[in-house]
């Protein structure tokens, strides 16, 4: 079974203009028909805790909209904060290897 899922890039620098335009982008996502929402870190180095901050929104979001959200290409900066904060038990971090589609993945 596929699902329906929705791309938004994480922004590279965290400014107020960018963090409005990555909840704009996930909010036009959560009104279509997607199932999951996958956050794309791939250009992202590190963020800080103003970012952390955009990302725990949009995860809250998510939820309340009963979709799934997963995080991609985090690099091992971000990972590190992830870890520090405990985050890393909130979000799901898919590795290289991981299929979205994957049953075991979007499970709810």
């Amino acid at each position: 079974m596929d699902f329906l899922t929705k791309t938004v890039k994480f922004p590279a620098s965290i400014d107020d203009d960018a963090i409005a335009q990555f909840h704009h982008q996930t909010d036009l996502a959560l009104q279509s028909d997607v199932d999951v929402l996958l956050i794309d870190f791939a250009t992202v180095e590190s963020t800080s805790s103003h970012g952390l901050m955009a990302l725990v929104t949009a995860y809250k979001r998510v939820r309340e909209a009963n979709k799934r959200l997963f995080l991609r290409s985090v690099s091992e900066q971000v990972r590190m904060l992830l870890e520090l904060t405990g985050m890393d038990e909130v979000f799901e971090v898919l590795t290289e290897s991981e299929d979205i589609n994957s049953p075991a993945l979007v499970a709810v």
